[in-house]
């Protein structure tokens, strides 16, 4: 579990806006990366991010 204050400062290194937790993972609430967080650590590398999902359009 991540800290509700860490959370709070956690940022997209990409674009720099708010990043929310879903299940496991921090998405960004903007271009919609998904970074892991593992033993309770966030890992906010660009290279371990997962790809925003297709949008259904």
């Amino acid at each position: 579990m991540i800290d509700k204050e860490l959370l709070e400062i956690l940022a997209c290194p990409v674009c720099k806006t708010e990043v929310r937790l879903e299940g496991e993972r921090l998405a960004c609430v903007s271009c919609g990366r998904r970074y892991p967080v593992r033993d309770g650590i966030p890992v906010m590398l660009v290279e371990e991010a997962e790809a925003a999902p297709a949008s259904g359009r």
